[in-house]
């Protein structure tokens, strides 16, 4: 069995500037910004531009979108100046990888689903996010789902979302060995204003299950 590599953090769902600079300093190594018009964290071009700017080195911003147009990407990606695209929808693999960025693709998992298909449907993706399939739901839910659904190996790497927060992050990451967690309603106050001590929790226990 190869050695476990240590768990990258994204916090999603950023809507301030000190809320990712705060994930920042406490050791994100990347950054949601969402761009889905149905979400409590939707973020404005002009807001969005604002955190990248004021984002220290090593830390990944990342563009989310939920079967958005051509367009609308574009835009923010001209405005925003995004490091990664991470898609949400139905979006296809031709589409993901049109905008010459880096892409993720998000899941909802749900029994019956082909994990493994899916992810060979994707072959160009930088990572498999997995997240709850709540139904009406794009993310950040809060919900969390079977891990046992997950297969032993995936030809991606694998992105661990839905339901995680400071108390269940370090089993999550001891049972699923995944490359990455993503976390946004796990660390929040309320929604789209992030919590700095539960975001520097959630980090510590990150870390503590890689020792």
């Amino acid at each position: 069995m190869s050695p476990h590599v240590a768990t990258a953090v994204k916090i999603c769902g950023i809507t301030r500037v000190e809320d990712g600079l705060a994930a920042a300093h406490a050791g994100a190594h990347a950054i949601g910004l969402n761009f889905y018009r149905g979400s409590p964290r939707l973020v404005s071009h002009e807001l969005a531009r604002s955190v990248v700017e004021a984002l220290p080195a090593f830390v990944m911003p990342v563009a989310l979108f939920v079967n958005a147009s051509r367009a609308e990407i574009e835009q923010v990606i001209a405005a925003v100046k995004p490091q990664l695209l991470q898609f949400h929808g139905d979006e296809s693999p031709a589409f993901c990888t049109s905008f010459a960025i880096p892409y993720i693709k998000a899941v909802k998992v749900r029994p019956g689903m082909d994990l493994l298909q899916y992810a060979r449907h994707y072959p160009s993706a930088k990572g498999l996010l997995l997240d709850a399939f709540v139904d009406g739901s794009h993310g950040g839910t809060g919900s969390s789902f079977d891990w046992s659904l997950i297969p032993g190996s995936l030809p991606l790497p694998l992105i661990l979302a839905g339901g995680l927060n400071q108390d269940n992050v370090a089993d999550a990451i001891r049972r699923v060995r995944p490359w990455a967690v993503d976390v946004s309603s796990g660390v929040e106050a309320a929604a789209g204003i992030k919590d700095a001590a539960k975001m520097a929790a959630f980090i510590r226990g990150a870390r503590h299950a890689d020792v």
